[in-house]
């Protein structure tokens, strides 16, 4: 996909990655995530799906057990020379990253269904645990050098121990024995070394180096004779054993370096993660959701909101309000009309971000049954582009601009323009206007336009494949309502609002004289068919709400239809094991009253062994009667609930929305509305409503009709 920095500039997406960085690790990742741009369409779907099962982990206990973590970018490159040696530290941070991608792929297995998308990418990679168990093996868990990473260290360090502590043993036995000659402060140390503090004039009674004096002379510093051997044989000791480990660490270096294409793909993939979760973490804050992706040219935005709006307004507790549009193949164009501060411009830039977000693997703040598609190419022309340097006017500048358009753009395009044909002359600047919307429109472009001339209106009104629009304004209190109507063009509410901003009447009455009559009533007439839209709106609405609860009696209903068939089976089963336990009861009943009444022992038994094998039969085949029976059972038991409680919802169901059509009839059956008799084509014009009928009036005659038979024009 191509797009223009001015264009990503235009939709404020580098705003937007901006809020994403805070959430990563890795500044590494924090200057890739600026980077991010729209990618092809199957890249973006991995992308989306990585980041969408990441998300569902903060929603459930399952939490991914990827943490902090430090990259070993430079420890890659090191590692490959010859005879290098890496330091403590770089050793630390390739376990750590060795041991986080175990414990990913120990985890992602145990939730196959939750993580399939970043399970199959964890699966990819080798893991080496040798990595570990070599560095183990030479580091403890502070990071230093264990002796036991080789019998010569051991030795020495063990030797330097043994120095040491004949060092202090000596030491204090001479300061016991020239304790007499030693100043107050006894003893002190200069470079790294115990020495005594001896005065001055009895320095040559106390044997050994000399290593300073103090600033007045009074003291001489003297590592005592005793020391001096030990001290020396200490220092030969740890000069061998920074050898050794220095042989320790090189060795270790150069067995961790054949690793380095597997440590490069744990790199890459641990960078990968950490810009999922930061994408995912930036999710939980705009409530972004993973709509469905068509591969075919429609998209629909159901509830879909601006997320820097979304982010700043949170901050501010102020409400947002979310924008439903549809784009496909036979719905191409949407020019959106209606006042300023309306919300129209925030409508085109919701539409864009919220593009760009999805083609560069972002989720986006919509309704889950939202779907999108993929374009090759977004162009805006979006606020003033005057530029100083070049001295053009805004308006040269945005006819440079749509020259560039006008060249690039074609069926896979989506292009996003506000304030179309503004800048010039109203009727010139409307006429090319005009021009530029039909050109878009047979190239097969997608677009989202704003503006406020007439022309533009009714030109979209006679392309079959384009809407209009109109962001909904209330005529009474002459507030905007934020929400955008489509199917119909909107007022721009010109003379009411001056009105509202303490215009004078006297001008606003000869500027509605200066105005062409036709004009104002098309304006008029808009202003009139938005506001009962709106009305009509709102009754939907209620509408949907009453069908939504419905609609979850419903389901309870079913649930507690199937409790009942449950319970029922259960005791049907009861049943027929208690009345064969009765029925065998009563068999051995009869036994013991014919043997008491002197039958033979010998024809009870064979009675009872006949009873015996009946019962073995009836136990081999009863397995496979019972699922019949109990089929049986369930299919009486389904119809008779259908044919009592059920039906009656049902019908309860039918009459509400019944009750909401009458409702929705009464705002539009007026004296004077068009209508027709459903199924007829023949239109006429209500003359007179009574009590149960309308009277219909065709021109040539006037019939009565029930209101129910009626619908409007």
């Amino acid at each position: 996909m191509h797009i223009d920095q001015e264009d990503l500039d235009e939709l404020e997406f580098p705003i937007l990655l901006s809020e994403i960085t805070p959430y990563a690790y890795s500044p590494r990742t924090a200057e890739h995530l600026m980077q991010l741009r729209p990618v092809a369409v199957e890249e973006a779907e991995i992308s989306l799906k990585k980041t969408a099962e990441f998300l569902t982990s903060f929603e459930s206990s399952n939490a991914i057990p990827f943490h902090e973590y430090e990259d070993i970018e430079t420890e890659l490159k090191l590692m490959v020379i010859e005879n290098y040696r890496l330091e403590n530290q770089g050793f630390m941070k390739i376990k750590a990253i060795t041991e986080q991608i175990g414990r990913l792929q120990k985890f992602f297995p145990a939730f196959a269904e939750t993580f399939p998308t970043l399970l199959g990418e964890v699966q990819q990679l080798e893991f080496r645990k040798e990595i570990i168990d070599k560095t183990d093996k030479v580091f403890n868990r502070f990071g230093e050098v264990k002796s036991e990473a080789s019998p010569v260290l051991k030795t020495l360090r063990a030797e330097i121990q043994h120095a040491r502590k004949a060092i202090d043993e000596n030491f204090n036995r001479a300061m016991g024995q020239f304790s007499d000659f030693l100043e107050d402060i006894r003893e002190t140390v200069i470079d790294d070394q115990r020495v005594l503090a001896v005065k001055s004039g009895f320095k040559k009674r106390v044997s050994g180096r000399v290593l300073g004096i103090s600033k007045t002379g009074s003291i001489t510093y003297i590592q005592p004779e005793s020391v001096v051997r030990h001290y020396f044989k200490l220092r030969e000791n740890q000069e061998e054993e920074k050898k050794e480990t220095d042989k320790i660490l090189r060795r270790l270096t150069a067995e961790i370096a054949e690793y380095e294409p597997q440590l490069a793909a744990y790199q890459q993939y641990i960078f990968d993660l950490d810009l999922t979760r930061a994408k995912a973490k930036f999710a939980e804050s705009i409530n972004g959701v993973l709509p469905k992706i068509n591969r075919h040219k429609t998209l629909r935005l159901k509830d879909a909101y601006h997320p820097l709006l979304w982010l700043q307004n949170k901050a501010e507790q102020k409400k947002i309000f979310p924008q439903t549009l549809t784009f496909t193949e036979h719905n191409r164009i949407i020019c959106i009309s209606g006042p300023n501060a309306g919300g129209k411009s925030i409508t085109l830039k919701t539409v864009g971000l919220l593009q760009l977000m999805i083609q560069s693997g972002i989720l986006v703040p919509v309704h889950p049954k939202s779907e999108m598609f993929f374009f090759d190419r977004i162009m805006t022309d979006i606020g003033d582009n005057q530029s100083i340097e070049n001295h053009l006017s805004t308006y040269s500048s945005r006819l440079k601009k749509m020259a560039g358009i006008i060249r690039d753009a074609d069926a896979s395009t989506l292009l996003l323009i506000d304030e179309f044909g503004t800048g010039s002359d109203p009727e010139l600047g409307g006429a090319l206007a005009e021009a530029f919307l039909e050109y878009f429109y047979d190239k097969k472009s997608f677009a989202i336009i704003t503006t406020h001339y007439t022309n533009i209106k009714l030109v979209i009104e006679q392309l079959p494949n384009a809407q209009n629009a109109a962001m909904l304004f209330d005529e009474y209190s002459l507030e905007p309502l934020y929400k955008l109507e489509v199917g119909q063009a909107g007022s721009s509410f010109t003379f009411e609002v001056a009105e509202k901003n303490r215009i004078p009447r006297f001008i606003i009455k000869k500027a509605r004289e200066k105005v062409e009559k036709d004009v104002v009533n098309l304006d008029k007439t808009i202003v009139k068919l938005q506001q009962e839209k709106f009305e009509v709106e709102k009754l939907k609405s209620n509408l949907t709400e009453q069908k939504e609860s419905v609609e979850d009696k419903r389901d309870n209903l079913q649930k507690l239809n199937e409790q009942l068939q449950h319970k029922l089976f259960n005791f049907q089963k009861l049943y027929e094991e208690e009345h064969r336990k009765l029925q065998f009861g009563n068999k051995i009943e009869g036994f013991i009253d014919s043997y008491v009444k002197g039958k033979s022992r010998k024809e009870v038994v064979k009675d009872f062994v006949k009873i015996l094998e009946q019962e073995k039969y009836r136990k081999l085949g009863s397995d496979k009667d019972e699922s019949k029976r109990l089929q049986v059972v369930k299919r009486k038991i389904t119809q008779q609930l259908k044919k009592d409680e059920v039906k009656e919802k049902i019908a309860e169901v039918q009459e509400q929305i019944e009750e909401k059509k009458q409702q929705e009839r009464a705002v539009w059956l007026k004296t004077g509305q068009r209508v027709r008799i459903k199924g007829s084509t023949s239109v006429g014009t209500i003359e007179k409503i009574s009590k149960d009928k309308v009277t219909v009036n065709y021109g040539t005659f006037k019939t009565q009709i029930s209101a129910d038979e009626l619908e409007r024009i």
